[in-house]
């Protein structure tokens, strides 16, 4: 049974496209065939990580939005590019990054019934085990419409304030909307911190499972999102700690 996993936060500036490249990558690097949608349209970026350039990017998640073409012309083979070999398999379906398509995503919406129908049509089509949607930050009925769908909500959130109460709106809503499975990964956290109290204090505050607690990472922010940190440093601490998350993913 195909796997879907949204991955979201409050806020912007948490890691999520991050996360969400890491992630994907470590679980098609276990011989899974794994797709990445970023519904993000309003401000498309996890291609960057892939190495996907916006010339390259022919069609995208856009055209199928607007009925131009199937949701798998879409889809980029970005494996290839970055290392994943068979029977892994690792694909990228991209939102435009062109002004006047972004203008006209944010003028008009999108039909959420669509995207979701595009969803299992991708997980069909391309005989995908997992699944990964890279959402829009915050709140906004078309993000949680998709998330309901999904088996498992992974949240990002920092140790920080408006990260926190963030995270309490969107729990509370998640449930609400009665998705399936949750879990918490704390992103950033500063070399002051404890990070087992933290872990502990944030699975109490909440009352669902931190999946991974990840480190404030100069080495992190010198790739630049040129490219996916697990693959560049895949026995660096904060790569163990991805593979840690995607094998609870894997098992939920």
């Amino acid at each position: 049974m195909p796997k879907v996993v949204s991955i979201h936060s409050y806020r912007g500036g948490t890691g999520k496209s991050n996360f969400t490249a890491n992630l994907a990558t470590t679980v098609a690097l276990q011989g899974y065939r794994v797709g990445v949608v970023d519904t993000d349209v309003p401000s498309p970026g996890i291609h960057n990580l892939f190495c996907l350039e916006p010339e390259q990017m022919d069609k995208t998640l856009n055209n199928y939005l607007w009925g131009d073409s199937p949701i798998e012309d879409s889809a980029y083979d970005v494996g290839t590019m970055i290392g994943v070999t068979e029977p892994g398999k690792l694909y990228l379906v991209p939102s435009s990054v062109k002004p006047d398509h972004i203008a006209r995503i944010l003028r008009d919406g999108y039909d959420v019934k669509l995207m979701n129908d595009g969803f299992r049509s991708l997980v069909k089509t391309l005989k995908l085990d997992y699944l990964f949607i890279d959402t829009h930050p915050g709140l906004s009925k078309e993000t949680f419409l998709s998330i309901a769908i999904s088996h498992i909500l992974l949240l990002i959130l920092r140790p920080d304030k408006q990260d926190y109460q963030g995270t309490a709106v969107t729990v509370d809503v998640a449930r609400q909307l009665k998705v399936r499975k949750m879990l918490l990964a704390i992103n950033k956290a500063h070399s002051k911190l404890n990070l087992d109290v933290l872990k502990q204090k944030v699975e109490e505050t909440y009352g669902e499972t931190v999946a991974g607690v990840f480190p404030l990472s100069e080495d992190l922010i010198q790739l630049a999102s040129e490219g996916v940190f697990c693959v560049k440093y895949p026995e660096h601490p904060l790569s163990q700690e991805f593979r840690k998350v995607s094998q609870q993913i894997m098992e939920g």
